[in-house]
């Protein structure tokens, strides 16, 4: 017998399968996440092989950006592993990505479709977060009133 907080897609969902909005979510944070140390990576090998104007500057955006790229990266493995801490995370850097993107679109040239890209994947990502499938995934329910 169901309890009333549990729905039937709860139900019917076995406890290892993942759902794909969920599975989705978690792929294309893992992949901002990515880019971003992929960024901070290619900061850091510019500053070894170039002379920076600054360097503890370039130095420190460099280290930023890297530690940056570790919340995107959790809240993707705790996605991945359907853990209910992860949703904010992921949210956090979805909220921060919309207006990155809309930005970087302002920009011009190919500026304008990585911004478009990063826009479209934080509307995505929080379309997949807030879906009942997701959420009933990671153990988050209606509030009771």
């Amino acid at each position: 017998m169901p309890t009333p907080n549990e729905t039937s897609s709860s139900r019917d969902l076995p406890e290892g399968r993942r759902p794909r909005r969920l599975t989705a979510a978690a792929a294309l944070t893992a992949i901002e996440g990515v880019v971003v140390a992929a960024f901070g990576v290619v900061s850091l090998v510019k500053l070894l092989t170039d002379e920076p104007d600054g360097m503890v500057q370039a130095v420190t955006m460099a280290v930023t950006v890297l530690a940056l790229s570790a919340l995107p990266l959790a809240a993707a493995r705790g996605l991945w592993l359907r853990r209910r801490w992860s949703r904010g995370p992921s949210m956090i850097v979805q909220l921060i990505a919309l207006p990155t993107g809309y930005q970087m679109a302002q920009n011009g040239g190919v500026w304008t479709a990585a911004g478009i890209v990063i826009a479209l994947t934080g509307v995505a990502v929080l379309g997949c977060l807030i879906n009942p499938t997701a959420t009933e995934a990671l153990g988050i329910g209606p509030r009771d009133a």
